[in-house]
């Protein structure tokens, strides 16, 4: 004998059909990915991307001098290939960093669960939060970040280096001596303990020195530099690290982790790992630097990025004879996927690239 189905029971199919498929459809509108017409990637950045501004920045920015600094344009820019991006993230921890709730519930490199206490005192203790009374008062501040790489070798950008408000350098990459190509300023020297110039001599006489920490023991580290305490050990780190940093403690600051965080999970789209360090998600030092700029610089540029693994003979770095072809594969770092991330911004004109290395001649 045949049971005929309810006609509730009928009705409440044709209930659940439907939500399905709105559901479906708002999904597919929501994500940008209705039929070949998608307009966003996976990761929420815009798929056409070129160079030109979209008609509300024309109005903002067109009437401005050549060369004058733009307010706001490169988190005008970022946002209008990236909806997703929210400009007000502080360059450094202060005293007010509990309130950023993003870092608080990762522990390093993406936050700072279980060093607050540490974190407090070295805060206490340097008592400076910002780039310098004269910058932190700057109504618009042009940011240059210079990465090491060979590519900026016999380039002659020195002058125009120096010209930027902000000049960003990272690690031990040396200045004494290649002026010519680097430039002399340095604003800030991003760095981790492992990192750290080793050599008194090799320190700029003024700059912000800037800890980017990626373990807990990074923080420890600092506080024998701001105390002026004695390293007994480089137990911990994975090779040698500076024993001592020429500087007073009120020019020490940390960088805030949100800016790994962000670069790693949200823009590059690196592993997640449960919040946690692992093979394949940290983002370079100097996507971190660019990740920082976007939040707090007017414009934004870079010299000294890309490895162009199709030249094995071209130098690696501008201040050392090692060639692209000693480069490893790294256990921390997505190369390939950092540098799909930046050519995006090249692309977009979020940032200039003044040596081409990122995207060489097609840009």
């Amino acid at each position: 004998m045949r049971i005929k189905p309810s006609r509730n029971f009928l009705v409440g199919l044709c209930i659940l059909l439907s939500l399905g498929w709105l559901y479906y459809w708002s999904w597919r509108i929501s994500s940008g990915r209705w039929g070949h017409n998608a307009l966003y990637d996976n990761q929420g950045f815009l798929l056409k991307l070129d160079g030109s501004l979209p008609l509300e920045l024309m109005h903002k920015y067109g009437n401005l001098s050549k060369g004058a600094c733009k307010p706001g344009f490169a988190a005008a820019k970022m946002t209008a290939i990236y909806p997703k991006f929210t400009k007000p993230a502080p360059m450094f921890l202060d005293p007010n960093y509990k309130r950023f709730s993003k870092i608080n519930r990762y522990l390093p490199p993406f936050g700072v669960r279980l060093q607050e206490k540490l974190i407090d005192i070295l805060l206490a203790a340097t008592q400076s939060y910002g780039l310098g009374e004269k910058l932190d008062s700057m109504k618009c501040k042009r940011c240059i970040i210079i990465g090491n790489g060979g590519i900026l070798a016999d380039k002659s950008l020195g002058q125009k280096i120096d010209e930027f408000d902000v000049v960003v350098r990272l690690n031990n990459a040396p200045v004494k001596g290649y002026e010519k190509d680097v430039g002399s300023k340095t604003t800030m020297r991003i760095t981790y303990p492992e990192g750290a110039i080793q050599k008194m001599e090799d320190y700029e006489s003024e700059s912000l020195f800037v800890l980017s920490a990626f373990k807990a023991l990074d923080f420890k580290w600092l506080a024998h530099m701001v105390f002026n305490q004695k390293l007994r050990s480089s137990e911990g780190f994975w090779k040698s690290v500076a024993m001592y940093v020429p500087r007073d403690h009120s020019s020490m600051r940390i960088l805030n982790p949100y800016f790994i965080q962000e670069a790693s999970f949200k823009l590059i789209g690196l592993p997640f790992n449960n919040g946690q360090m692992g093979r394949g998600n940290i983002p370079t030092l100097g996507t971190v630097a660019i990740t920082m700029a976007l939040h707090n610089c007017d414009e934004v540029a870079v010299a000294g990025f890309g490895y162009d693994m199709n030249t094995p003979d071209a130098l690696l770095h501008y201040y050392e004879k090692l060639r692209m072809s000693a480069i490893k594969e790294s256990w921390t770092h997505n190369i390939s996927k950092e540098k799909e991330f930046l050519l995006k911004l090249v692309k977009a004109g979020v940032i200039q690239d003044w040596t081409h290395g990122i995207c060489g001649a097609g840009c």
